[in-house]
């Protein structure tokens, strides 16, 4: 079987990871469960269908010039390749009940992933009081980012009935030369990348020079992670949103704003000039007939208006910001630095990883992004999923990061921070809860 060449985003992520600084995803899902023995019946039927998923079968692989791999960026790139000795049981694991299932995530989360096997985890928490459960799902970003993440998750839970999709066709395959007929189009095409790529390197240059870090939001890796999360009703959120107008987004990342400025004065650092740089990625995936296929990112680059103490002033900001990136769209600007990993060669990425995952903090302090769930209702083993909170990677020199998704009417945030650098992370994930009453009352006035 023809090894699956990681695309260049996939090879980057994979690269700038070390022991001490890990960079996969995750996801905590709470499940309400009728027996004390849910979690164990959940284990074991996680490790049953593992077997069965084909994806979670697959380990990176370092490629250098394999006569099966004929793609002419091969070199010193890696691929999926299915792992000859998959055993699911390595994957899946039972722990004892726990009163706290975000402090046990947190520990969880700092773990890396073993390189050698295929990069997942799923981790089961049964609740102290024997009424329910959680599981930790975490997944390395060259397996899967958030969207294909969901979709292994699914596969693993309770069987659902969904409309049935038509399977695309395979796209042709590629010999080790390009087609002579496509040169003109080639060669047109990489003019105008090579133009796009200058655009972005210029964007990113101006944003860096006129950058001034946060302090509370960069820190020198300790290694060490901490999560929490927060509901927020969907209604309130659209309450805000069709009082002032903008989108969910807009009131969503207002409510971000208005939280960090909550609890930076709360800790004694102050707000007064704070408009922290928040990278909103967005996806563009490749489509299937892309090579290599997988993940392609872009993303917004927004200041937050912390330092504005109106909050309805801050989503006012964050609205003019939004839509002058929208505008511009994702592949321009500061925030579509991602792209220009498309125009790195596969060997770049391994010289280059560890110089290039310092550079995080120099063009953004925070990374706060969405993450899409399904609408109906998830269920393992029977018992219905309640939460589910997101946990994004956390960027070398940088001591928070935030997702959300909404599930079930419900908006459900994941934090996670550098433990050393953000002791009081509860903190932050009261004052979001404080900000969203503050919007709707600061609308109801």
């Amino acid at each position: 079987m023809t090894p699956d060449l990681l695309a260049p985003l996939d090879l980057a992520f994979w690269n700038i990871e070390t022991d001490r600084h890990p960079m996969h995803l995750g996801a905590l899902g709470v499940f309400a469960a009728p027996s004390p023995t849910a979690g164990a019946h959940a284990a074991e039927l996680l490790a049953a269908r593992a077997a069965g998923v084909p994806g979670l079968r697959m380990r990176i692989r370092d490629v250098w010039q394999p006569p099966g791999l004929r793609h002419p960026l091969a070199f010193g790139g890696a691929a999926r390749e299915a792992d000859p000795d998959f055993d699911p049981l390595d994957h899946v694991r039972l722990h004892t009940p726990t009163a706290d299932f975000q402090a046990e995530a947190g520990r969880l989360m700092e773990r890396p992933l073993r390189r050698g096997r295929p990069p997942w985890e799923a981790h089961v928490l049964p609740g102290d009081g024997g009424t329910g459960f959680a599981v930790l799902f975490k997944f390395h970003h060259a397996l899967a980012d958030g969207l294909r993440a969901l979709t292994l998750a699914a596969a693993v839970l309770d069987p659902m009935d969904l409309p049935v999709r038509r399977p695309r066709p395979e796209p042709p395959r590629r010999g080790p030369l390009p087609d002579l007929r496509a040169l003109p189009g080639l060669v047109r095409d990489a003019l105008s990348d090579t133009g796009r790529a200058l655009d972005i390197g210029a964007s990113l240059a101006v944003s860096t020079l006129a950058a001034r870090p946060t302090p509370a939001l960069t820190a020198e890796p300790s290694g060490t992670r901490r999560t929490a999360g927060v509901v927020v009703d969907i209604d309130e959120v659209h309450r805000v949103r069709k009082s002032v107008g903008g989108t969910v987004n807009d009131v969503l990342i207002a409510v971000v704003a208005g939280a960090l400025r909550r609890w930076l004065d709360e800790r004694g650092d102050g707000s007064d000039g704070v408009m922290p740089r928040a990278l909103i990625p967005v996806s563009t995936r490749r489509p299937s007939t892309a090579h290599p296929p997988g993940n392609r990112l872009s993303g917004y680059l927004t200041r937050l208006p912390v330092n504005d103490p109106d909050p309805l002033g801050r989503l006012g900001t964050v609205r003019t910001a939004m839509d002058r990136n929208k505008e511009a769209g994702p592949g321009r600007g500061a925030g579509a630095v991602a792209l220009l990993v498309d125009h790195v060669p596969p060997l770049a990425h391994r010289l280059a990883g560890p110089l290039a995952a310092q550079a995080a903090r120099l063009w953004f302090d925070i990374l706060v992004t969405s993450v899409p769930l399904p609408g109906f209702c998830l269920r393992l083993g029977g018992s219905p999923l309640t939460a589910v909170h997101p946990y994004a990677p956390l960027a070398r020199g940088q001591s928070l990061a935030i997702a959300m998704s909404t599930y079930r009417g419900s908006v459900h945030f994941g934090l996670v921070a550098d433990a050393r650098a953000v002791p009081d992370l509860d903190r932050l994930a009261q004052a979001v809860t404080d900000e969203v009453a503050a919007l709707i009352e600061a609308c109801e006035t």
